[in-house]
């Protein structure tokens, strides 16, 4: 069977770049806050801040529309996943970061944090066995370079293995619970993203007083929260809608584009002073952009029998009954081969 099909793909480049867009917009204001915070008690008020503001959100909506969310809710299967995705991205990676970040000089955490998206890409593609090819491997290697002369503050100081193994660490847990998550993405993305983040935040808030930290102030707290919702909570929904799209590897590597933001957001809100080094950076990492945005994958390919339940409009893949509005219900796929142009989404998981 032949069919001619709107590729998704687009939406998802787009949830990936606003959803980078607004954590590097977090970035220089969490630092402000950092003035008057303990490192760990902050991430527990960001990460709470997103969690509740999301859940409550969720709660008013349903609330006021008198319907249950277009979404579809978590299920069993889903909470291996879930749970392995907050240990991994909501506790031992800020945690880790927090305790490399004490040992390591900030120029070369910022150095190590660039392997992130390195970590994320090869998980996916050997692991998880997403498709990739040379352009795509290129387009990954120019943003993490960019990153690298972004993040560059002269000769890095590694006086400490224990600080660099614990940063390494932090980037290897986040590219664990970035493709742990994929594996749930087709599920309701506020309702994953705010259960992750209100857990994760009263975890990191009680490692945080259990250490000694001294309660912040008022103001202090709402700060936090109204960064943490849009920086971490916001953020996270949309990247979780673009692993829906795009896949892990591609995702990553858009979101890999957050600390350009961040540095052009200190320009024109705090007052940094444009560089050279910003300007090759932008260089670096709009070339890759320009290699993953110019993708093209397309072959015959099968798809197997597949029920599954998810948020969606009635399309090619979709061809069951006659909503015009967007749902969710559980259906079947039923065997089908075609050819068009595809990303490794939730419909297009097959082996290359």
């Amino acid at each position: 069977m032949l069919a001619s099909i709107t590729l998704p793909g687009p939406h998802g480049v787009s949830f990936a770049l606003v959803a980078a867009l607004f954590f590097g917009a977090s970035t220089p204001l969490a630092k402000v806050l950092l003035g008057t915070v303990d490192p760990v008690l902050l991430a527990g008020l960001l990460y709470l801040g997103s969690g509740s503001g999301l859940l409550l959100w969720r709660w008013l909506h349903c609330w006021w529309s008198k319907q249950a969310s277009r979404e579809a809710g978590l299920k069993r299967g889903d909470l291996p996943w879930l749970t392995g995705a907050i240990v991994t991205g909501g506790v031992i990676a800020p945690v880790s970061l927090m305790i490399g970040l004490a040992a390591t000089p900030a120029s070369s955490a910022s150095l190590l944090l660039n392997l992130e998206g390195v970590f994320t890409a090869t998980l996916a593609w050997c692991v998880f066995k997403e498709h990739y090819d040379r352009r795509l491997v290129w387009g990954m290697a120019a943003i993490a370079t960019g990153g690298l002369v972004l993040s560059w503050g002269g000769r890095p100081e590694l006086r400490s293995s224990v600080g660099i193994i614990a940063v390494v660490g932090a980037c290897l847990a986040w590219a664990i619970d970035n493709n742990m998550t994929r594996k749930i993405s087709a599920g309701d993305p506020v309702q994953i993203a705010g259960i992750k983040g209100f857990v994760a935040g009263m975890v990191n808030l009680a490692i945080a007083f259990g250490a000694g930290a001294s309660p912040p102030s008022v103001l202090t707290v709402l700060t936090a929260a109204v960064v943490g919702f849009l920086g971490y909570g916001v953020s996270l929904v949309l990247f979780i809608l673009a692993l829906r799209y795009i896949g892990t590897a591609r995702t990553g590597a858009y979101f890999s584009l957050a600390p350009f933001a961040g540095a052009g957001i200190s320009i024109l809100v705090l007052g940094d002073h444009l560089t050279t080094q910003l300007l090759v950076a932008a260089a670096l990492m709009g070339l890759g952009a320009w290699l993953h945005l110019t993708e093209r994958h397309e072959h015959p390919h099968w798809h197997e029998p597949l029920e599954h339940e998810h948020g969606h409009s009635h399309d090619t893949h979709h061809p069951h009954g006659a909503e015009e509005e967007p749902h969710s219900h559980l259906h079947t796929h039923p065997a089908v081969h075609h050819r068009h142009p595809h990303y490794p989404d939730i419909h297009h998981r097959h082996g290359h």
